[in-house]
């Protein structure tokens, strides 16, 4: 029985090596997943909270994702590269009465302590796409265990004793 806790102890050790090694997905690999899931594209949508208070994931320099609500965001793509997204720790995005509209409003890289990034001007909004946080989540779990099927597939070892040569 007691050597029974430290086997434990060194497969709980191997496992937790294996989960902390296991890859991630690129910034690219994310912006496609998140454009795999995401809606048609909208004109616009309404904001529901105070502006600069939403969560936001990032995607690239030419992308990221405003979540509205815990259960909706929106994909939403920049006209060209907007340089100060790699570095800014929040957004500001410009808005008519709470009404965010791709190709007339724009998002802009903020510092912690508020200011526009330097040298990332206007990042026009291109496009707007609803990405629905149920399917998103679902997605991810589906690729989760994707994941962890491939890497169990592999047949198990044999220990089976290969019979001798003249039939003994």
């Amino acid at each position: 029985m007691r050597y029974k806790l430290p086997a434990l102890l060194m497969l709980a050790g191997t496992i937790a090596a294996g989960c902390a090694s296991s890859p991630t997905m690129s910034t690219q690999e994310r912006l496609a997943f998140y454009r795999e899931h995401a809606g048609p594209p909208v004109m616009s949508f309404r904001l529901e909270r105070i502006v600069g208070t939403q969560n936001w994931t990032p995607l690239g320099d030419q992308a990221l994702v405003l979540w509205s609500t815990a259960s909706r965001g929106h994909l939403i793509e920049m006209r060209t590269r907007c340089s100060g997204m790699s570095m800014a720790s929040r957004i500001a995005i410009t808005n008519r009465m709470g009404q965010v509209t791709a190709r007339i409003d724009s998002v802009l890289p903020r510092t912690a302590t508020g200011f526009v990034q330097s040298g990332s001007g206007t990042c026009r909004i291109d496009t707007i796409r609803p990405i629905d946080a149920r399917t998103l989540r679902d997605a991810r779990r589906e690729l989760r265990e994707a994941e962890y099927i491939e890497q169990s597939a592999a047949p198990p070892p044999t220990d089976e004793p290969t019979p001798p040569a003249d039939g003994t």
